[in-house]
């Protein structure tokens, strides 16, 4: 674990509002040198405590109307079963995060469809057919709070 400091902390939280802000414009933000800043975000980088930036789509502009979050027990468990469904659902493009949980379920999935009937589809035909998929759980998102915290 890296010890962070204040400054570390105001970079973050900055980064965190706005991860296209040039080092420049953030130094100017928080009172330090474009190349303090530089280098105190390389260090962030080279520690891993920035993993990256992302760039977040608009799902319904795109098409992309429902999102569900499916709960999966498999039906067998052992390492390669594991492995084996972990690959497979990696290779559904509606799949946008797979979670492996301790809990009812093995498996948290977050998913997309243009709507619920394309859902079905993509539930009877990739979700279901994955290997050891068992049990599952669906719940629709309705809607969503975006939360700019500390992490």
């Amino acid at each position: 674990m890296m010890d962070l400091d204040e400054v570390d902390h105001n970079i973050l939280r900055a980064l965190m509002s706005d991860a296209r802000m040039s080092s420049k414009a953030l130094g100017e933000k928080l009172g330090l040198s474009q190349p303090a800043t530089w280098r105190r975000i390389k260090r962030l980088k080279d520690a891993g405590v920035i993993k990256g930036r992302r760039l977040l789509l608009n799902r319904e502009k795109l098409g992309l109307g429902v999102t569900v979050f499916l709960g999966i027990k498999l039906a067998t468990k052992g390492r390669v079963s594991l492995e084996d469904f972990e690959r497979a659902v990696s290779a559904i493009p509606e799949v946008l995060s797979v979670e492996h949980i301790l809990g009812l379920y093995d498996y948290r999935l977050k998913v997309v469809a243009r709507d619920i009937p394309d859902f079905e589809r993509i539930l009877r035909r990739r979700i279901m057919t994955l290997p050891g998929a068992g049990q599952v759980e669906a719940n629709v998102l309705l809607s969503e709070e975006r939360r700019r915290g500390p992490i």
